[in-house]
């Protein structure tokens, strides 16, 4: 039942199941509420990332720029996550 099968001219027939998809993939099929989640943090971190930003430029608080880049590297994981997620949501 969870199983399809795929075809393509020229091309071998192939089955697509939900039981060889990443654990992460079914979770994000499953729960809509993940995108809202995801949401949030990112406005988390844009956040963080403007406030120790900000600090850096006008005070030259050097642990600042260092919390501020590490606020843009977590910003850089959940917009990909996003991006899968939004990807799963549209199919």
């Amino acid at each position: 039942m969870n199983e399809r099968k795929f075809t393509k001219k020229g091309r071998k027939s192939f089955v697509f199941s939900l039981k060889k998809l990443p654990l992460l993939s079914i979770y994000y099929i499953k729960n809509k509420n993940v995108m809202q989640e995801l949401v949030n943090k990112i406005n988390e971190q844009i956040s963080v990332f403007q406030e120790n930003a900000k600090s850096q430029a006008d005070n030259n608080n050097k642990a600042a720029g260092g919390r501020a880049r590490k606020a843009s590297l977590e910003l850089e994981k959940l917009l990909k996550e996003f991006r899968k997620v939004s990807i799963a949501a549209s199919k």
